[in-house]
């Protein structure tokens, strides 16, 4: 039986295709399942981080940090009232020196990139620190007591 060259060619052009494929295997059903049916686990901040959150006045002239958030990677979701809403641009936990801290950066009319450097004080239920006016270039030393 002769057989056709370009059968030939066709043939062994796809057996080599098919040899050089170097795609992934399909999943497994098995494997499907467990991607799908398991819950993302994100980890979880410390609890000292934790306990940064809930809503912290100024009394000296009533400003609110409201700490919605923190990740573990220290990433905060928080806001600011001064009464009205000042635009948060970054907020940040952290562990130092044994100390719970947390820097806010306020951007907006007026507070153009001021700052606030926080320590939590567990016994008082308190946050204390610095306040940096950036329009005055001026620090001042401030404290929040929680809200409840």
């Amino acid at each position: 039986m002769k057989t056709n060259p370009l059968i030939a060619l066709i043939a062994g052009s796809l057996v080599i295709f098919v040899a050089c494929d170097k795609s992934a295997p399909a999943p497994h059903a098995s494997d499907a399942a467990i991607a799908t049916n398991s819950p993302a686990t994100a980890p979880k901040p410390s609890a000292e981080l934790e306990k940064l959150k809930g809503r912290w006045e100024r009394p000296d002239g009533g400003y609110i940090l409201e700490i919605r958030s923190v990740d573990a990677a220290g990433m905060v979701d928080a806001g600011y009232l001064n009464p009205s809403p000042i635009h948060v641009s970054q907020a940040r936990a952290y562990r130092e020196a044994g100390e719970t801290k947390v820097f806010v950066e306020l951007r907006d009319v007026n507070y153009p990139g001021c700052t606030y450097k926080l320590a939590l004080d567990p016994k008082n239920d308190q946050l204390f620190g610095q306040y940096y006016q950036a329009s005055m270039q001026q620090t001042y030393e401030v404290t929040f007591a929680r809200l409840k």
